[in-house]
């Protein structure tokens, strides 16, 4: 095997005393040095956690793609603070924005660091089902970055472990052949992966992540039967919609009933457990650098009495309920709207003198998406009760009435509508605009220069396609 190194003094973590997140420094070790002990199979399957709080993973180009893109979002900050953003929310981008570039690094340098487990780590002698278990954590991670790089780029190349020959100048695989090695990924991860952890090892993949991941693919896919029966399967698993949604984002909650899976962060230690997810999108001059505002027509699809615009959405001028007034500085420059799903309290937001909002956790999967999955699947499939029900326990929650649509159609534009404000800000909108065919229709009449037939994916990085000496090829009108 070549020399590879696993690099921690970078990437490790640092938590509560005996909780999986604890990984204490270390000089560069060469891999065969490494892969040596049950020990060094835990380091590096943490190392792929740690990993996903990369500013390439949950800063600008996650930001810019997942968010400033669709119709809930502007790019924020001051006007001209970061105005390469701006290319974003126009649909003026190209093949050289460095965002769309991080964004595809920052995927396949996660992918890596699962190949390294899943490659060195079945050699190891140690407890077998730990083992497993580990394995099946570095597939579901494996599965979640191809999931997100096939939705951003369509066909992208597949990399099943570490290459024996070094070569990873490799073509595109195509986008059937990429969804379908993350089902492989997920499907694997779900059948070894437990449905719970004990206190030492919460926020660690489960059985139910791995299976609510293959249910959204099977949204995307249309398999509305598949897409029912996984979200049925997570349903019997124990999780349940947190009754306080405001309470549901404050990260003294963040492991509670409704969270199936969330990329941890948090201000504990030395802050080497932190990302700056929170940072970025924080109050600009009170909590941050007030990137990804809210935009005035999310904030207008609320139906009246609907607990979660105030709880998503921080306006300039109102007080918290822990008491903190929204200023923003009083810079009229500055937004008047800020996602409060990160929002720390001024009494913690530099917890330990981490960055501001450090302890804000990201979102990758809640109940209520599997809800509204189920939802979704049943009405395309002509069951109006069982989607009724689903939706309404997510409507109820925040203090609306029950819909009652009996129309297939109708019904299936409330549970679009609900998957909108229900997650808001938490990176589904765009994708969801795309998958159901209404992204064209739906932006351009927010001004937004979408392209049908183009802007659904996005370009291959121009770097990405130097480097391999034109191995890999260009989308379509990029």
């Amino acid at each position: 095997m070549k020399k590879l190194y696993i690099i921690f003094s970078l990437l490790a973590f640092a938590a509560c005393e005996d909780d999986f997140l604890d990984v204490p420094l270390e000089d560069s070790t060469p891999a065969e040095e490494f892969f040596v002990t049950q020990a060094d199979a835990l380091e590096a399957t943490n190392q792929i956690y740690a990993y996903q709080r990369n500013f390439s993973l949950c800063g600008f180009p996650y930001l810019a793609i997942f968010h400033i893109t669709s119709d809930d979002s502007d790019k924020g900050s001051n006007p001209g603070d970061a105005a390469f953003l701006n290319d974003f929310d126009r649909f003026t981008f190209d093949a050289s924005a460095f965002s769309i570039n991080g964004y595809w690094v920052g995927q396949y340098r996660g992918i890596n660091f699962a190949n390294q487990v899943i490659t060195n780590v079945p050699d190891i002698e140690m407890n077998a089902d730990l083992k497993n278990r580990l394995l099946a954590e570095a597939k579901f991670f494996r599965g979640y970055h191809y999931f997100n790089l096939v939705r951003v780029f369509a066909g992208v190349p597949i990399y099943d472990g570490l290459p024996e020959d070094g070569n990873y100048n490799i073509p595109r695989n195509t986008k059937e052949e990429v969804y379908d090695f993350a089902i492989q990924n997920l499907t694997e991860a779900a059948e070894v992966l437990p449905v719970s952890y004990g206190a030492t090892d919460e926020g660690r993949a489960t059985k139910g992540a791995a299976k609510g991941l293959l249910a959204k693919i099977a949204l995307y896919q249309k398999d509305w039967a598949k897409a029912k029966m996984l979200t049925e399967e997570i349903m019997g698993m124990g999780y349940s919609l947190f009754p306080d949604y405001y309470q549901l984002f404050r990260y003294q909650n963040e492991y509670n009933s409704e969270v199936i899976f969330d990329i941890q962060s948090t201000a504990d230690g030395n802050c080497q457990a932190t990302s700056q997810y929170g940072q970025i999108q924080g109050v600009r001059a009170q909590y941050g650098w007030g990137f990804n505002s809210p935009s005035e027509d999310l904030a207008n699809a609320y139906e009246t009495g609907d607990l979660r615009r105030d709880a998503s959405i921080l306006f300039v001028g109102e007080t918290t309920p822990e008491g903190d007034l929204i200023t923003a500085g009083n810079d009229p420059s500055n937004p008047t709207r800020y996602n409060q799903k990160i929002y720390v309290p001024s009494s913690d937001f530099r917890r330990n003198n981490c960055a501001e909002n450090s302890d804000s956790n990201i979102p990758v999967l809640r109940y209520a998406d599997v809800l509204l999955m189920n939802a979704e699947a049943n009405n395309e499939l002509g069951n109006t009760p069982a989607a009724l029900e689903s939706l309404n326990k997510v409507r109820e929650r925040a203090g609306l009435s029950p819909s009652q649509t009996a129309s297939q159609s109708e019904l299936r534009m409330e549970i679009y509508h609900e998957r909108r404000v229900e997650l808001a800000l938490e990176g589904e909108r765009f994708f969801d605009l795309v998958r159901t065919g209404r992204a064209g229709q739906v932006l351009r009449s927010k001004g937004k220069s979408f392209k049908d037939g183009i802007n659904e994916i996005f370009p291959i990085p121009s770097n990405q396609i130097t480097l391999s000496n034109n191995v890999l090829t260009q989308n379509p009108g990029y």
